[in-house]
């Protein structure tokens, strides 16, 4: 079937055939977290594919999940919990490769507050992020058995911003930090490491898949919709790999394609090295321990703020039609 594919890919190359077009929704801003798509796109691994990919970034005012909902997009990334919750309110995500093996997700507190270990947390604040990132640490806190509305015994939750000014202000006693981003922004600020405590929501029992692709399912009953993905799934992991071996080119790609001039060599140089540990061993296949994990997390994440998930999601039998086909 590769070979198939390629001498067809050939064929429409020579031909001065159209390239298929392809939309991509990040779910933040342009950065080292997507470099595996900008590297495809910048190394011609897409064109190789007979694909024109345009890449959108996100922000903080942008779901993806509205995005291909409204037809902005062909295909999104985002966190699983983020695409489950959609799908049960309606939106019928699927998930068609993940590159992400591992999450980044930690809670990195200041050792002056008294945190130590988790028997510390009641009658602290911490900083959360929301928009489909605050199923994980709901889930944790009910494994605690800690209250999250305040009350005596629980915890104040602090509706974080996307950054770190809540750590380094106190105004939380712990935050919410990704290992490739904003725990380096911590330690750029001056804080020294053994001046932290840090958890890991994999280790503790509450981690879910991050950063995977995902489609519309009724798409993929379209045998063309696959074949395409399957392209773009395969450009995207050599991007990824290639990525993964030249850190210091991917980051500089990344730093080139930033519109907005807000990304530094010397920060996406160290988001690159730290992505790299998350996406190593990955081929795109969806680990089904790991998928397991993830609803299992979710189906724990009760809040004041998010109705609980009800049941396990159903539709995930379509998860290797396209790895499959992009593997062969």
């Amino acid at each position: 079937m590769k070979k198939l594919l390629s001498a067809a890919i050939l064929a429409s190359l020579a031909t001065g055939a159209q390239a298929e077009d392809v939309t991509l929704q990040l779910k933040w801003v342009t950065q080292a977290q997507f470099a595996g798509y900008y590297v495809a796109k910048d190394k011609g691994f897409y064109e190789e594919e007979g694909l024109n990919v345009t890449i959108k970034p996100g922000g903080p005012d942008i779901a993806p999940e509205q995005v291909i909902a409204g037809g902005g997009a062909d295909i999104i990334t985002t966190w699983m919990p983020a695409a489950l919750a959609a799908r049960e309110r309606g939106l019928p995500l699927v998930n068609i490769a993940q590159p992400f093996a591992d999450g980044g997700l930690k809670f990195t507190c200041l050792k002056e507050s008294g945190v130590t270990t988790t028997a510390d947390f009641p009658g602290r604040t911490l900083g959360v992020w929301f928009f489909g990132n605050e199923y994980p640490f709901y889930a944790w806190m009910a494994k605690l058995g800690l209250a999250t509305d305040g009350s005596e015994g629980g915890v104040t939750v602090l509706k974080q911003a996307f950054n770190v000014d809540a750590l380094l202000q106190k105004q939380a006693d712990c935050i919410s930090v990704m290992s490739y981003n904003e725990y380096g922004q911590v330690i750029d600020a001056g804080i020294a490491e053994d001046q932290l405590v840090t958890f890991t929501y994999a280790d503790e029992g509450v981690g879910v898949l991050e950063d995977g692709l995902y489609v519309l399912e009724d798409r993929l009953a379209d045998p063309a919709f696959v074949e395409t993905m399957a392209k773009f799934v395969r450009a995207s992991m050599k991007g990824w790999k290639y990525a993964e071996a030249n850190p210091d080119e991917a980051a500089q790609i990344i730093v080139d394609n930033d519109d907005s001039g807000a990304q530094r060599l010397e920060h996406q140089q160290y988001m690159m090295s730290e992505v790299a540990k998350l996406t190593a061993g990955s081929d795109g296949k969806l680990d089904p321990a790991a998928y397991e994990e993830t609803v299992a997390t979710l189906l724990a994440a009760v809040s004041p703020d998010n109705p609980a998930i009800t049941k396990a999601p159903e539709g995930m039998a379509w998860t290797h039609a396209v790895t499959d086909l992009a593997l062969e």
